[in-house]
């Protein structure tokens, strides 16, 4: 088992970490270990999870059609309606 020695450490974060682990009864050192591995954990999930970017280009690409362009264009146009909302400007 491998050993992890951390200087520094400012003396209200301690005494945080010493609230934790007995309140959760545990020791400074599984306090520590506890929540090294939930963070750990968390990043891997959100390294796991696709960002919305890659979301939008999965989405994106082509779609197969046995109809020529000048007929799918033709369809979006009969499907388009005229108004006259602005027919006299804003």
């Amino acid at each position: 088992m491998a050993t992890l020695q951390l200087e520094g450490i400012d003396g209200c974060f301690y005494k945080q970490l010493q609230r934790m682990a007995a309140s959760e009864n545990r020791s400074i050192s599984q306090q520590v270990i506890y929540i090294l591995k939930e963070y750990l954990a968390k990043e891997k999930q959100v390294r796991q999870t696709l960002s919305p970017a890659d979301v939008l280009l999965e989405l994106a690409g082509s779609w197969q059609d046995s109809r020529d362009a000048d007929e799918i264009i033709s369809e979006i146009r009969s499907g388009r309606r005229n108004s006259q909302k602005l027919s006299e400007g804003l």
